[in-house]
């Protein structure tokens, strides 16, 4: 990258203040600037020696040291912050200044923005990052999203650089319109909420389905990445099990409170699934899960009180295996989804995102990274349309595979009163989604009896009625 790149970056919080070290990290010159001033000094004390980092105090110093086309780039929190920040840089722009937000913001609120800009002449990126902290630092998964020319002419060539790599390719590449790229963000999270549920459910059925000890189960999950579950989160779930409290000597996992925290981008994809017509179940039911789990007090009081099936007759090694199997299954379920979801939007959007290279910069850097992912980058391949992952050939034959110890480990758990909804629901959209016909017609035509509100018949054309209230004839409307 030569020396006359021009980059601005604002918000120096931990993943804003890792993402200018990377691109500096380039050789690339950056700008830096925080509300709080303080922090900018102290970014530059810490940092400053490691690559071409500058800071300023004021929007307007930091703006003007900048080249055109400018490419500013803010790493503030996603809401009214991310407003404030927009609202007080567009001013100092010039028309063809590129305004880059790289928090996880809304992609309608994405769309609004780059919107406003447009209007003064700035073109405006709504960029997901993914990896966390460290991957700000190392090289995050980047999915940018906005006006195509002025990423490709001014962005690019530094994204790019400073993104994770695989196999020589960047970790990175241009999404779509307007809110694409927040978009794809939104899903990867929402996938991301899904994998994580199905660990957790994983780990509660080896601890208290087979009676393994915390030591136990985190060599189990450990022994999974070197299997097809290879990812980062099931590498990391085996970091976090065997950490032990220093305070107590117990495992690190016993003394967190069982209650999860979400930030809003798997509700915002459960809702956005709704709104599309797409049956997100896994996700869904990881987002409701983590609300169910911040109910303690209610829970705590529940156990005293709620009967469930006595404590016995727990499973063994055959189980442990099962549940390989079955957690494969569903994680394909979970990424057939909210691939289904993307193409959805896509195409209700206009966005004409290419599914397959969102698995491509899926591979590296980003939370969700996993070595099935080649995989669905070759069903995309193969097949650009394809409707849904699970009828690539791969996938078909994974999932024909693991149905019956996925089968066994639903079936066991509810036997045992452990809940399993990400497993379950799982299942029950793999079984809904190969079936010819369901039990949606009595659903409809119960419709029709209170509502009037008319039915499709499976043997001809045409819309009907029948006259439930009067001589039960059927009639064409």
């Amino acid at each position: 990258m030569n020396s006359d790149s021009h980059f601005g970056l604002t918000g120096l919080a931990t993943m804003g203040a890792n993402l200018a070290r990377n691109v500096a990290h380039h050789g690339i010159p950056v700008a830096v600037h925080n509300r709080t001033t303080s922090r900018t000094q102290r970014f530059i004390d810490e940092h400053g020696a490691e690559g071409p980092l500058t800071g300023y105090e004021s929007v307007e110093e930091w703006v003007g040291s900048l080249g055109r086309p400018r490419v500013l780039m803010s790493m503030v929190q996603a809401g009214p912050a991310t407003d404030a920040v927009v609202d007080e840089i567009v001013p100092h722009l010039d028309a063809g200044d590129v305004l880059i937000d790289g928090g996880n913001a809304n992609f309608r609120d994405t769309q609004r923005r780059h919107a406003a800009a447009a209007e003064h002449g700035v073109h405006f990126l709504g960029v997901g990052v993914s990896g966390g902290e460290e991957g700000a630092l190392n090289g995050p998964s980047i999915m940018p999203g906005g006006d195509r020319k002025p990423y490709d002419q001014s962005v690019k060539p530094i994204f790019e650089a400073i993104a994770a790599n695989v196999d020589g390719t960047p970790c990175c590449t241009y999404v779509g319109p307007d809110g694409a790229g927040h978009y794809v963000k939104m899903v990867h999270n929402g996938i991301e909420y899904a994998d994580m549920q199905l660990i957790a459910e994983s780990y509660d059925l080896l601890r208290n389905g087979v009676g393994l000890d915390v030591p136990d189960i985190a060599a189990r999950f450990e022994s999974w990445n070197e299997s097809e579950l290879e990812s980062f989160l099931i590498e990391i779930s085996a970091r976090v099990l065997a950490k032990v409290d220093e305070a107590t000597g117990k495992p690190l996992v016993d003394v967190i409170l069982d209650a999860a925290e979400q930030k809003g981008t798997g509700r915002w994809t459960a809702q956005n699934a709704l709104e599309l017509g797409v049956p997100l179940t896994g996700i869904t039911e990881a987002v409701f899960a983590r609300t169910l789990s911040a109910l303690k007090a209610q829970r705590e009081a529940a156990a005293g009180r709620l009967a469930g099936p006595p404590a016995s007759g727990r499973g063994g090694e055959d189980l442990a295996e099962d549940l390989e199997h079955a957690l494969y299954a569903s994680k394909i379920v979970s990424y057939a989804q909210g691939f289904a979801q993307m193409a959805a939007a896509s195409e209700a959007e206009g966005w004409n995102i290419d599914l397959g290279s969102m698995a491509t910069i899926w591979r590296g850097g980003c939370i969700i990274r996993a070595r099935f992912l080649d995989r669905i980058r070759e069903a995309y391949d193969n097949e650009p349309k394809l409707g849904n992952l699970m009828l690539a050939e791969f996938f078909a034959t994974a999932l024909e595979e693991a149905q019956e110890p996925w089968r066994r480990i639903v079936a066991r758990a509810a036997e045992w009163g452990i809940p399993t909804p990400a497993f379950s629901s799982s299942l029950a959209y793999y079984d809904g989604y190969r079936r010819a016909r369901g039990p949606a017609s009595l659903i409809q035509g119960l419709r029709d009896l209170f509502g009037a509100h008319t039915y499709q018949r499976a043997d001809r054309e045409g819309t009907f009625h029948t006259q439930w209230g009067g001589d039960g004839r059927e009639v064409e409307v």
